[in-house]
């Protein structure tokens, strides 16, 4: 059978409805959920990418609430806009666009947020809360990216429980955190995590029934590392030039050849990305619903 699309756009546009939804539920308690983000100096991703958050936001009813600093601000200007962040009542969550200027202590900045208020999952009491419960629920923000990979799979009808997940790229953002994820037992799925360093990492590959790879090197998993039928994530983001056009373009870690051979993949883009989006949403609307005492 040919592979079968994971589509993250269609998911994340479904899922959006859904929080539209809680979010109209919650103005009638005359809650209103905001998502506050820090961005400092004018990168143009960080740029589109915030921009596009607070798009997503007007999508779905939540407030967005905005602290934009310029390149020069210093770690007491980037402390204080945290903290104010912290205090503002009308923020229930908010994210720090990375990366930060260069010579900016960006893990004291982080380690700053109130972890009440951690959009993106990423806080060390966060994670620390996910390492702790196994079994019980996390009452928390959950990292936004490894969350929307597990409701990407399971949406398209995958069933995780028992399968053998091999996880290639060891960053916070994806790699160290989703195996915490998938091994929580109402998910039960096992987790090899891999990286660039792994000796032979085509034989943990070829074993598995889910590879999400993230370790943004193009291509790095080809068509011979992968058995037939398995499951690809495409995690990775790398810019290559088109040989025919000369032109950058976006390359995620997983080869055509190696697709070909699965039976659902993510496309990138189009795949997690729209996820991450989704789930960063997602984590500000929870976030209000345990404050009002429905969740």
């Amino acid at each position: 059978m040919a592979p079968q699309k994971l589509d993250g756009t269609a998911t994340a546009a479904a899922i959006k409805a859904e929080l539209a939804e809680r979010v109209a539920a919650l103005a009638e308690r005359g809650v209103t959920p905001g998502l506050g983000t820090l961005l400092v100096g004018e990168d143009p991703g960080s740029t589109w990418y915030v921009a596009g958050k607070h798009r997503d936001c007007a999508e779905v009813g939540i407030a967005s609430i905005r602290e934009d600093l310029p390149e020069s601000a210093t770690q007491e200007d980037i402390e204080a806009a945290v903290t104010r962040l912290n205090e503002d009542p009308a923020c229930t969550g908010f994210i720090v666009q990375l990366p930060l200027p260069q010579g900016i202590d960006t893990h004291r900045v982080l380690e700053l947020i109130d972890p009440d208020k951690d959009a993106d999952g990423l806080h060390p009491t966060n994670l620390g809360r996910l390492v702790l419960r196994i079994a019980e629920p996390v009452e928390s923000s959950l990292p936004c990216t490894p969350k929307g990979i597990i409701e990407l799979i399971e949406r398209h009808g995958v069933d995780l429980a028992g399968k053998h997940v091999v996880v290639v790229g060891r960053g916070t953002t994806v790699g160290r955190s989703i195996g915490l994820l998938l091994t929580r037992k109402d998910v039960n799925a096992t987790v090899t995590l891999c990286h660039t360093g792994t000796a032979d990492l085509a034989s943990h590959t070829r074993e598995a029934d889910v590879i999400v790879a993230a370790a943004g090197v193009p291509g790095i998993i080809s068509g011979d590392m992968v058995k037939d039928g398995a499951v690809l994530v495409d995690v990775g983001v790398s810019r290559v030039t088109d040989p025919d056009t000369g032109k950058s373009k976006v390359a995620g870690d997983i080869a055509s050849d190696a697709v070909e051979r699965s039976s659902w993949y993510s496309p990138n883009p189009g795949g997690v990305g729209p996820m991450t989006r989704a789930m960063l949403l997602a984590n500000v609307v929870e976030a209000s619903e345990r404050k009002a005492g429905i969740r």
